[in-house]
Protein backbone atom coordinates (compact mmCIF):
# COMPACT_ATOMS: atom_id res chain seq x y z
CA UNK A 1 0.00 0.00 0.00
CA UNK A 2 2.77 2.44 0.92
CA UNK A 3 4.49 2.11 -2.48
CA UNK A 4 1.16 3.05 -4.11
CA UNK A 5 0.77 6.10 -1.89
CA UNK A 6 4.36 7.16 -2.58
CA UNK A 7 3.79 6.76 -6.32
CA UNK A 8 0.60 8.82 -6.10
CA UNK A 9 2.42 11.60 -4.24
CA UNK A 10 5.18 11.64 -6.86
CA UNK A 11 2.62 11.77 -9.68
CA UNK A 12 0.75 14.65 -8.00
CA UNK A 13 4.03 16.46 -7.53
CA UNK A 14 4.97 16.06 -11.20
CA UNK A 15 1.48 17.15 -12.32
CA UNK A 16 1.69 20.20 -10.06
CA UNK A 17 5.09 21.19 -11.46
CA UNK A 18 3.84 20.82 -15.04
CA UNK A 19 0.70 22.81 -14.21
CA UNK A 20 2.70 25.61 -12.62
CA UNK A 21 5.08 25.80 -15.59
CA UNK A 22 2.22 25.87 -18.07
CA UNK A 23 0.29 28.53 -16.20
CA UNK A 24 3.37 30.63 -15.50
CA UNK A 25 4.05 30.65 -19.22
CA UNK A 26 0.45 31.64 -19.93
CA UNK A 27 0.44 34.23 -17.16
CA UNK A 28 3.31 36.15 -18.80
CA UNK A 29 0.79 37.13 -21.50
CA UNK A 30 -1.84 38.18 -18.97
CA UNK A 31 -1.89 41.10 -16.54
CA UNK A 32 0.10 40.41 -13.35
CA UNK A 33 -1.39 38.77 -10.28
CA UNK A 34 -0.61 36.49 -7.35
CA UNK A 35 1.02 33.16 -8.31
CA UNK A 36 -1.69 30.46 -8.43
CA UNK A 37 -1.46 27.12 -6.69
CA UNK A 38 -2.26 23.91 -8.56
CA UNK A 39 -5.96 23.10 -8.73
CA UNK A 40 -7.12 25.76 -6.23
CA UNK A 41 -5.62 28.76 -8.03
CA UNK A 42 -5.76 31.87 -5.83
CA UNK A 43 -8.47 30.62 -3.48
CA UNK A 44 -6.26 31.32 -0.47
CA UNK A 45 -5.70 34.96 -1.51
CA UNK A 46 -9.32 35.57 -2.52
CA UNK A 47 -11.27 34.11 0.38
CA UNK A 48 -14.96 33.37 0.37
CA UNK A 49 -15.66 35.66 3.35
CA UNK A 50 -13.93 38.89 2.30
CA UNK A 51 -13.66 38.62 -1.45
CA UNK A 52 -13.99 42.35 -2.20
CA UNK A 53 -11.48 43.33 0.48
CA UNK A 54 -9.06 40.72 -0.88
CA UNK A 55 -9.39 42.11 -4.40
CA UNK A 56 -8.81 45.64 -3.11
CA UNK A 57 -5.52 44.53 -1.55
CA UNK A 58 -4.46 42.83 -4.78
CA UNK A 59 -5.18 46.05 -6.68
CA UNK A 60 -2.81 47.91 -4.36
CA UNK A 61 -0.08 45.42 -5.19
CA UNK A 62 -0.66 44.77 -8.90
CA UNK A 63 -2.48 47.85 -10.22
CA UNK A 64 -5.95 48.41 -11.74
CA UNK A 65 -5.67 45.46 -14.16
CA UNK A 66 -4.68 42.14 -12.61
CA UNK A 67 -5.27 38.42 -12.97
CA UNK A 68 -6.75 36.07 -10.39
CA UNK A 69 -7.08 32.32 -10.86
CA UNK A 70 -10.40 30.75 -9.88
CA UNK A 71 -9.37 27.12 -9.77
CA UNK A 72 -7.39 26.61 -12.95
CA UNK A 73 -9.20 29.41 -14.81
CA UNK A 74 -7.65 32.89 -15.08
CA UNK A 75 -9.98 35.87 -14.64
CA UNK A 76 -8.81 39.40 -15.44
CA UNK A 77 -10.02 42.02 -12.95
CA UNK A 78 -10.83 45.60 -14.04
CA UNK A 79 -10.59 48.11 -11.22
CA UNK A 80 -11.86 51.73 -11.34
CA UNK A 81 -14.03 53.67 -13.76
CA UNK A 82 -11.30 54.59 -16.25
CA UNK A 83 -10.22 50.96 -16.59
CA UNK A 84 -13.78 49.67 -16.97
CA UNK A 85 -14.61 52.37 -19.53
CA UNK A 86 -11.51 51.62 -21.56
CA UNK A 87 -12.54 47.97 -21.81
CA UNK A 88 -16.35 47.91 -21.94
CA UNK A 89 -16.87 51.11 -23.94
CA UNK A 90 -13.68 51.94 -25.85
CA UNK A 91 -13.16 48.27 -26.82
CA UNK A 92 -16.76 47.17 -26.35
CA UNK A 93 -16.83 44.54 -29.09
CA UNK A 94 -13.69 42.77 -27.88
CA UNK A 95 -15.06 42.57 -24.31
CA UNK A 96 -18.69 41.79 -25.22
CA UNK A 97 -18.65 38.06 -24.50
CA UNK A 98 -20.36 36.59 -21.44
CA UNK A 99 -18.02 34.87 -19.03
CA UNK A 100 -18.78 31.69 -17.15
CA UNK A 101 -21.61 31.61 -14.59
CA UNK A 102 -21.44 27.96 -13.51
CA UNK A 103 -24.74 27.61 -11.61
CA UNK A 104 -26.67 29.19 -14.45
CA UNK A 105 -24.72 27.25 -17.07
CA UNK A 106 -25.61 23.93 -15.42
CA UNK A 107 -29.34 24.63 -15.47
CA UNK A 108 -29.81 26.87 -18.52
CA UNK A 109 -27.59 24.82 -20.84
CA UNK A 110 -26.47 27.82 -22.89
CA UNK A 111 -29.92 29.20 -23.73
CA UNK A 112 -31.55 32.58 -23.03
CA UNK A 113 -30.07 36.05 -22.68
CA UNK A 114 -27.82 36.23 -19.65
CA UNK A 115 -25.27 33.47 -20.23
CA UNK A 116 -25.25 33.21 -24.02
CA UNK A 117 -22.89 34.51 -26.68
CA UNK A 118 -22.72 34.98 -30.43
CA UNK A 119 -25.79 35.10 -32.64
CA UNK A 120 -28.07 33.56 -29.98
CA UNK A 121 -27.25 36.33 -27.52
CA UNK A 122 -27.71 39.04 -30.16
CA UNK A 123 -31.16 37.77 -31.20
CA UNK A 124 -32.41 37.18 -27.66
CA UNK A 125 -31.15 40.54 -26.38
CA UNK A 126 -32.59 42.40 -29.38
CA UNK A 127 -35.96 40.74 -28.84
CA UNK A 128 -35.98 41.51 -25.10
CA UNK A 129 -35.04 45.16 -25.65
CA UNK A 130 -37.66 45.63 -28.36
CA UNK A 131 -40.39 43.92 -26.34
CA UNK A 132 -39.67 45.87 -23.16
CA UNK A 133 -39.40 49.15 -25.04
CA UNK A 134 -42.62 48.69 -26.99
CA UNK A 135 -44.52 47.05 -24.17
CA UNK A 136 -48.13 48.04 -24.64
CA UNK A 137 -49.73 44.65 -24.98
CA UNK A 138 -53.36 44.39 -24.10
CA UNK A 139 -54.85 47.68 -22.96
CA UNK A 140 -52.25 49.01 -20.53
CA UNK A 141 -48.70 50.28 -20.81
CA UNK A 142 -45.96 49.07 -18.55
CA UNK A 143 -46.05 52.39 -16.69
CA UNK A 144 -49.72 51.85 -15.85
CA UNK A 145 -48.91 48.39 -14.52
CA UNK A 146 -46.19 49.78 -12.25
CA UNK A 147 -48.51 52.55 -11.06
CA UNK A 148 -51.15 49.95 -10.21
CA UNK A 149 -48.66 47.77 -8.35
CA UNK A 150 -47.35 50.78 -6.43
CA UNK A 151 -50.88 51.31 -5.13
CA UNK A 152 -51.13 47.66 -4.05
CA UNK A 153 -47.79 48.05 -2.27
CA UNK A 154 -49.04 51.19 -0.51
CA UNK A 155 -52.14 49.28 0.61
CA UNK A 156 -49.96 46.62 2.22
CA UNK A 157 -47.97 49.32 4.02
CA UNK A 158 -51.23 50.87 5.17
CA UNK A 159 -52.46 47.56 6.60
CA UNK A 160 -49.57 47.56 9.08
CA UNK A 161 -51.42 50.32 10.96
CA UNK A 162 -48.26 52.22 11.77
CA UNK A 163 -46.79 49.23 13.62
CA UNK A 164 -43.20 48.04 13.05
CA UNK A 165 -42.70 45.69 10.10
CA UNK A 166 -39.98 44.38 7.83
CA UNK A 167 -40.64 45.68 4.27
CA UNK A 168 -38.63 42.93 2.53
CA UNK A 169 -41.56 40.67 1.69
CA UNK A 170 -43.82 43.44 0.37
CA UNK A 171 -41.06 44.95 -1.78
CA UNK A 172 -40.16 41.56 -3.26
CA UNK A 173 -43.83 40.90 -4.08
CA UNK A 174 -44.32 44.27 -5.74
CA UNK A 175 -41.22 44.12 -7.92
CA UNK A 176 -41.75 40.48 -8.87
CA UNK A 177 -45.32 41.29 -9.88
CA UNK A 178 -44.01 43.77 -12.44
CA UNK A 179 -41.99 41.00 -14.09
CA UNK A 180 -45.02 38.70 -13.83
CA UNK A 181 -47.10 41.35 -15.58
CA UNK A 182 -44.52 41.70 -18.35
CA UNK A 183 -43.87 37.98 -18.82
CA UNK A 184 -47.27 36.42 -17.97
CA UNK A 185 -49.63 39.37 -18.44
CA UNK A 186 -50.99 39.13 -14.89
CA UNK A 187 -50.12 40.00 -11.31
CA UNK A 188 -50.53 37.73 -8.29
CA UNK A 189 -51.98 38.31 -4.88
CA UNK A 190 -49.17 38.67 -2.35
CA UNK A 191 -50.35 35.52 -0.57
CA UNK A 192 -50.90 33.31 -3.61
CA UNK A 193 -49.09 30.02 -2.90
CA UNK A 194 -47.68 29.71 -6.44
CA UNK A 195 -46.44 33.27 -6.29
CA UNK A 196 -44.80 32.67 -2.90
CA UNK A 197 -43.06 29.60 -4.31
CA UNK A 198 -41.79 31.73 -7.20
CA UNK A 199 -40.45 34.33 -4.77
CA UNK A 200 -38.78 31.70 -2.61
CA UNK A 201 -36.90 30.34 -5.60
CA UNK A 202 -35.84 33.76 -6.87
CA UNK A 203 -34.60 34.85 -3.45
CA UNK A 204 -32.89 31.51 -2.97
CA UNK A 205 -30.97 31.83 -6.24
CA UNK A 206 -29.76 35.36 -5.43
CA UNK A 207 -28.70 34.56 -1.87
CA UNK A 208 -26.94 31.41 -3.02
CA UNK A 209 -25.03 33.23 -5.78
CA UNK A 210 -23.85 35.77 -3.19
CA UNK A 211 -22.83 33.13 -0.65
CA UNK A 212 -19.54 31.36 -0.02
CA UNK A 213 -20.93 28.30 -1.82
CA UNK A 214 -21.52 30.41 -4.92
CA UNK A 215 -17.83 31.36 -4.94
CA UNK A 216 -16.77 27.75 -4.36
CA UNK A 217 -18.77 26.64 -7.41
CA UNK A 218 -17.22 29.49 -9.40
CA UNK A 219 -13.79 28.08 -8.47
CA UNK A 220 -14.57 24.41 -9.09
CA UNK A 221 -17.57 24.25 -11.44
CA UNK A 222 -17.22 20.71 -12.82
CA UNK A 223 -16.31 19.10 -9.52
CA UNK A 224 -19.12 20.78 -7.56
CA UNK A 225 -21.67 19.77 -10.17
CA UNK A 226 -20.92 16.12 -9.52
CA UNK A 227 -20.66 15.89 -5.75
CA UNK A 228 -23.62 16.20 -3.33
CA UNK A 229 -23.86 18.94 -0.72
CA UNK A 230 -25.60 22.22 0.20
CA UNK A 231 -24.45 23.80 -3.06
CA UNK A 232 -26.93 21.62 -4.94
CA UNK A 233 -29.73 23.63 -3.35
CA UNK A 234 -28.78 26.66 -5.46
CA UNK A 235 -29.22 24.65 -8.64
CA UNK A 236 -32.51 23.27 -7.28
CA UNK A 237 -33.89 26.81 -6.80
CA UNK A 238 -33.03 27.73 -10.38
CA UNK A 239 -34.43 24.45 -11.74
CA UNK A 240 -37.75 24.96 -9.94
CA UNK A 241 -37.97 28.54 -11.18
CA UNK A 242 -37.39 27.38 -14.73
CA UNK A 243 -40.05 24.67 -14.34
CA UNK A 244 -42.57 27.27 -13.14
CA UNK A 245 -41.91 29.43 -16.22
CA UNK A 246 -42.14 26.41 -18.52
CA UNK A 247 -45.61 25.60 -17.17
CA UNK A 248 -46.74 29.16 -17.88
CA UNK A 249 -45.39 28.91 -21.43
CA UNK A 250 -47.43 25.75 -22.04
CA UNK A 251 -50.55 27.50 -20.72
CA UNK A 252 -49.96 30.48 -23.01
CA UNK A 253 -49.55 28.26 -26.07
CA UNK A 254 -53.10 26.94 -25.58
CA UNK A 255 -54.70 30.40 -25.53
CA UNK A 256 -52.43 32.29 -27.91
CA UNK A 257 -54.03 34.83 -30.28
CA UNK A 258 -51.37 35.96 -32.80
CA UNK A 259 -53.38 39.12 -33.48
CA UNK A 260 -53.47 40.18 -29.84
CA UNK A 261 -50.28 39.42 -27.87
CA UNK A 262 -50.78 39.80 -24.13
CA UNK A 263 -47.24 39.57 -22.77
CA UNK A 264 -43.59 38.65 -23.38
CA UNK A 265 -44.36 34.94 -23.82
CA UNK A 266 -47.02 35.62 -26.47
CA UNK A 267 -44.65 37.86 -28.43
CA UNK A 268 -41.99 35.16 -28.39
CA UNK A 269 -44.44 32.44 -29.44
CA UNK A 270 -45.57 34.60 -32.36
CA UNK A 271 -41.96 35.02 -33.43
CA UNK A 272 -41.56 31.25 -33.24
CA UNK A 273 -44.49 30.77 -35.63
CA UNK A 274 -43.19 33.40 -38.04
CA UNK A 275 -39.66 31.94 -38.01
CA UNK A 276 -40.52 28.23 -38.00
CA UNK A 277 -39.18 27.65 -41.55
CA UNK A 278 -35.81 29.16 -40.67
CA UNK A 279 -33.41 26.33 -39.74
CA UNK A 280 -31.10 28.78 -37.98
CA UNK A 281 -33.74 30.47 -35.88
CA UNK A 282 -33.10 31.09 -32.20
CA UNK A 283 -36.83 31.44 -31.52
CA UNK A 284 -37.38 28.08 -29.84
CA UNK A 285 -38.94 26.91 -26.60
CA UNK A 286 -35.67 26.50 -24.70
CA UNK A 287 -34.67 30.10 -25.44
CA UNK A 288 -38.15 31.34 -24.49
CA UNK A 289 -38.22 29.55 -21.12
CA UNK A 290 -34.67 30.54 -20.25
CA UNK A 291 -35.03 34.17 -21.39
CA UNK A 292 -38.16 34.57 -19.27
CA UNK A 293 -36.35 32.99 -16.32
CA UNK A 294 -33.47 35.41 -16.87
CA UNK A 295 -35.90 38.32 -16.61
CA UNK A 296 -37.14 37.05 -13.26
CA UNK A 297 -33.75 36.50 -11.67
CA UNK A 298 -32.28 39.75 -13.01
CA UNK A 299 -35.34 41.93 -12.60
CA UNK A 300 -36.78 40.95 -9.23
CA UNK A 301 -34.15 40.94 -6.53
CA UNK A 302 -31.98 43.68 -8.05
CA UNK A 303 -34.76 46.28 -7.88
CA UNK A 304 -36.23 45.01 -4.60
CA UNK A 305 -32.79 45.02 -2.95
CA UNK A 306 -32.20 48.57 -4.18
CA UNK A 307 -35.55 49.58 -2.67
CA UNK A 308 -34.67 47.86 0.62
CA UNK A 309 -31.39 49.75 0.73
CA UNK A 310 -33.19 52.94 -0.26
CA UNK A 311 -35.83 52.82 2.46
CA UNK A 312 -33.17 52.04 5.07
CA UNK A 313 -31.16 55.06 3.91
CA UNK A 314 -34.25 57.29 4.12
CA UNK A 315 -34.80 56.07 7.68
CA UNK A 316 -31.20 56.94 8.51
CA UNK A 317 -31.49 60.40 6.95
CA UNK A 318 -35.04 61.67 7.61
CA UNK A 319 -34.08 65.18 6.47
CA UNK A 320 -33.53 63.79 2.96
CA UNK A 321 -36.90 62.06 3.12
CA UNK A 322 -38.56 65.39 3.98
CA UNK A 323 -36.92 67.13 1.00
CA UNK A 324 -38.19 64.43 -1.35
CA UNK A 325 -41.69 64.71 0.10
CA UNK A 326 -41.64 68.48 -0.36
CA UNK A 327 -40.75 68.04 -4.02
CA UNK A 328 -43.50 65.43 -4.40
CA UNK A 329 -46.02 67.85 -2.89
CA UNK A 330 -44.93 70.70 -5.15
CA UNK A 331 -44.73 68.77 -8.44
CA UNK A 332 -47.17 65.85 -8.10
CA UNK A 333 -49.58 66.89 -5.37
CA UNK A 334 -52.27 64.28 -4.79
CA UNK A 335 -52.11 62.81 -8.31
CA UNK A 336 -50.55 59.41 -8.92
CA UNK A 337 -46.84 59.79 -9.73
CA UNK A 338 -45.99 59.28 -13.39
CA UNK A 339 -42.78 58.92 -15.36
CA UNK A 340 -43.15 62.38 -16.90
CA UNK A 341 -42.79 63.87 -13.39
CA UNK A 342 -39.14 62.77 -13.26
CA UNK A 343 -37.89 65.63 -15.41
CA UNK A 344 -39.39 68.14 -12.95
CA UNK A 345 -38.04 66.47 -9.81
CA UNK A 346 -34.23 66.82 -9.85
CA UNK A 347 -33.76 66.31 -6.12
CA UNK A 348 -35.77 63.07 -6.06
CA UNK A 349 -33.86 61.81 -9.08
CA UNK A 350 -30.57 62.73 -7.40
CA UNK A 351 -31.60 60.77 -4.30
CA UNK A 352 -32.48 57.71 -6.39
CA UNK A 353 -29.19 57.89 -8.28
CA UNK A 354 -27.28 58.16 -5.02
CA UNK A 355 -29.23 55.19 -3.61
CA UNK A 356 -28.12 53.16 -6.61
CA UNK A 357 -24.51 54.29 -6.28
CA UNK A 358 -24.34 53.85 -2.51
CA UNK A 359 -26.18 50.49 -2.30
CA UNK A 360 -23.92 49.05 -5.00
CA UNK A 361 -25.91 45.81 -5.11
CA UNK A 362 -23.84 43.93 -7.74
CA UNK A 363 -20.30 44.96 -6.74
CA UNK A 364 -18.42 42.47 -8.94
CA UNK A 365 -20.60 42.99 -11.99
CA UNK A 366 -21.35 40.06 -14.29
CA UNK A 367 -18.41 38.21 -15.85
CA UNK A 368 -17.48 39.15 -19.40
CA UNK A 369 -15.09 37.33 -21.70
CA UNK A 370 -12.99 38.45 -24.62
CA UNK A 371 -14.30 37.63 -28.10
CA UNK A 372 -10.85 37.95 -29.67
CA UNK A 373 -7.22 38.31 -28.64
CA UNK A 374 -7.01 41.74 -27.03
CA UNK A 375 -4.12 44.12 -26.42
CA UNK A 376 -5.07 46.06 -23.31
CA UNK A 377 -2.86 48.49 -21.39
CA UNK A 378 0.28 46.71 -22.56
CA UNK A 379 -1.01 43.22 -21.74
CA UNK A 380 -2.21 40.47 -24.05
CA UNK A 381 -5.54 38.92 -23.09
CA UNK A 382 -6.31 35.78 -25.15
CA UNK A 383 -9.70 35.18 -26.74
CA UNK A 384 -12.13 33.48 -24.37
CA UNK A 385 -10.55 34.82 -21.17
CA UNK A 386 -13.04 35.73 -18.45
CA UNK A 387 -12.99 39.40 -17.40
CA UNK A 388 -14.66 40.77 -14.28
CA UNK A 389 -15.44 44.53 -14.33
CA UNK A 390 -15.68 45.39 -10.62
CA UNK A 391 -18.60 47.83 -10.77
CA UNK A 392 -18.15 48.74 -7.11
CA UNK A 393 -14.80 50.31 -7.98
CA UNK A 394 -16.55 52.66 -10.38
CA UNK A 395 -19.48 53.48 -8.09
CA UNK A 396 -17.06 54.07 -5.20
CA UNK A 397 -14.21 55.54 -7.27
CA UNK A 398 -12.77 58.48 -5.25
CA UNK A 399 -11.57 60.10 -8.47
CA UNK A 400 -15.17 60.21 -9.70
CA UNK A 401 -17.08 60.69 -6.44
CA UNK A 402 -15.72 62.74 -3.57
CA UNK A 403 -16.07 60.92 -0.22
CA UNK A 404 -17.62 57.85 -1.92
CA UNK A 405 -18.52 56.17 1.39
CA UNK A 406 -20.78 59.11 2.31
CA UNK A 407 -24.42 59.21 1.16
CA UNK A 408 -24.78 62.58 -0.57
CA UNK A 409 -27.49 63.22 -3.22
CA UNK A 410 -26.05 66.71 -3.81
CA UNK A 411 -23.23 65.14 -5.81
CA UNK A 412 -25.75 64.68 -8.64
CA UNK A 413 -26.94 68.31 -8.61
CA UNK A 414 -25.16 71.36 -10.05
CA UNK A 415 -25.06 74.84 -8.50
CA UNK A 416 -28.49 75.55 -10.01
CA UNK A 417 -30.01 72.42 -8.43
CA UNK A 418 -30.29 70.85 -11.88
CA UNK A 419 -29.72 67.13 -12.18
CA UNK A 420 -26.32 66.21 -13.56
CA UNK A 421 -25.17 62.82 -14.72
CA UNK A 422 -21.93 61.04 -13.95
CA UNK A 423 -20.58 58.53 -16.49
CA UNK A 424 -19.16 56.52 -13.57
CA UNK A 425 -22.69 55.77 -12.29
CA UNK A 426 -23.01 52.33 -13.87
CA UNK A 427 -25.10 50.13 -11.54
CA UNK A 428 -26.47 48.36 -14.64
CA UNK A 429 -22.97 47.94 -16.10
CA UNK A 430 -22.11 49.54 -19.44
CA UNK A 431 -21.19 48.70 -23.02
CA UNK A 432 -22.61 45.82 -25.07
CA UNK A 433 -23.60 43.82 -21.99
CA UNK A 434 -25.41 46.56 -20.08
CA UNK A 435 -28.62 45.30 -18.46
CA UNK A 436 -31.47 45.29 -21.03
CA UNK A 437 -33.97 46.05 -18.24
CA UNK A 438 -32.29 49.28 -17.14
CA UNK A 439 -35.08 51.63 -18.26
CA UNK A 440 -37.71 49.40 -16.65
CA UNK A 441 -35.78 49.31 -13.37
CA UNK A 442 -35.36 53.09 -13.28
CA UNK A 443 -39.08 53.51 -13.87
CA UNK A 444 -39.89 51.12 -11.03
CA UNK A 445 -37.56 52.82 -8.56
CA UNK A 446 -39.05 56.24 -9.25
CA UNK A 447 -42.71 55.21 -9.16
CA UNK A 448 -42.43 52.98 -6.09
CA UNK A 449 -40.42 55.49 -4.03
CA UNK A 450 -42.53 58.52 -4.91
CA UNK A 451 -45.81 56.64 -4.33
CA UNK A 452 -44.70 55.48 -0.88
CA UNK A 453 -43.32 58.86 0.20
CA UNK A 454 -46.40 60.62 -1.14
CA UNK A 455 -48.55 58.57 1.20
CA UNK A 456 -46.31 57.79 4.18
CA UNK A 457 -43.62 59.13 6.43
CA UNK A 458 -41.20 56.28 7.10
CA UNK A 459 -39.85 56.18 10.64
CA UNK A 460 -37.29 53.97 12.35
CA UNK A 461 -37.96 51.73 15.34
CA UNK A 462 -34.49 52.41 16.79
CA UNK A 463 -32.35 55.55 17.08
CA UNK A 464 -31.37 56.47 13.54
CA UNK A 465 -27.68 56.44 14.51
CA UNK A 466 -28.01 52.71 15.24
CA UNK A 467 -29.12 51.85 11.71
CA UNK A 468 -26.33 49.96 9.97
CA UNK A 469 -26.08 50.79 6.25
CA UNK A 470 -23.31 48.27 5.56
CA UNK A 471 -24.51 45.14 3.74
CA UNK A 472 -25.22 41.88 5.52
CA UNK A 473 -23.43 39.98 2.75
CA UNK A 474 -20.62 41.52 0.72
CA UNK A 475 -19.50 39.24 -2.08
CA UNK A 476 -20.85 38.94 -5.62
CA UNK A 477 -23.88 40.81 -4.23
CA UNK A 478 -24.46 43.41 -1.54
CA UNK A 479 -27.47 42.19 0.43
CA UNK A 480 -28.97 44.74 2.85
CA UNK A 481 -29.43 43.95 6.52
CA UNK A 482 -32.87 43.17 7.90
CA UNK A 483 -34.62 46.05 9.63
CA UNK A 484 -38.04 47.14 10.80
CA UNK A 485 -39.79 50.42 10.15
CA UNK A 486 -43.12 52.18 10.57
CA UNK A 487 -45.16 53.64 7.72
CA UNK A 488 -47.14 56.54 9.17
CA UNK A 489 -49.85 57.99 6.87
CA UNK A 490 -48.83 61.53 5.98
CA UNK A 491 -52.25 62.92 6.82
CA UNK A 492 -51.75 61.69 10.39
CA UNK A 493 -48.26 63.17 10.43
CA UNK A 494 -49.49 66.55 9.26
CA UNK A 495 -52.33 66.54 11.78
CA UNK A 496 -49.96 65.79 14.66
CA UNK A 497 -47.66 68.60 13.56
CA UNK A 498 -50.52 71.09 13.32
CA UNK A 499 -51.78 70.08 16.72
Amino acid sequence: MWPCIALLIVLLFLVSIAWLKGNTKKQTKLPPGPPPLPLIGNLLQVGTRNMLLSLMKLREEYGPVFTVYFGSRPVVMLYGYDTIKEALIDQKDAFSGRGKIPVSDFVMKGYGITTTNGERWKQMRRFALTTLRNFGMGKRSIEERIQEEAQFLAEEFSKTGGKPFDPTFFLSCAVSNIICSVVFGKRFDYRDKHFLSLLRNINGVIRFMSSAWGLVIYNFPRLMQLIPGPHQIGMKYLTELRTFVHEKVEESKKSLDPQSPRHFIDCFLINMQQDKENPNTEFQIENLVTSATNLFTAGTDTVSMTLRHGLLILLRYPEIQVKVQNEIDQVIGHQSPSVQDRSRMPYTEAVIQEIQRFSDIVPTGMPHCTTEDVSFRGYNIPKGTDVLPLLTTSLKDPEQFEDPEVFCPARFLDDKSTLKKSPALIPFSTGRRACPGESLARMELFLFITTLLQKFTLTTTVPKEDLDLTPEISSAGHLPRSYKMRAVPRTSTLQSVSN
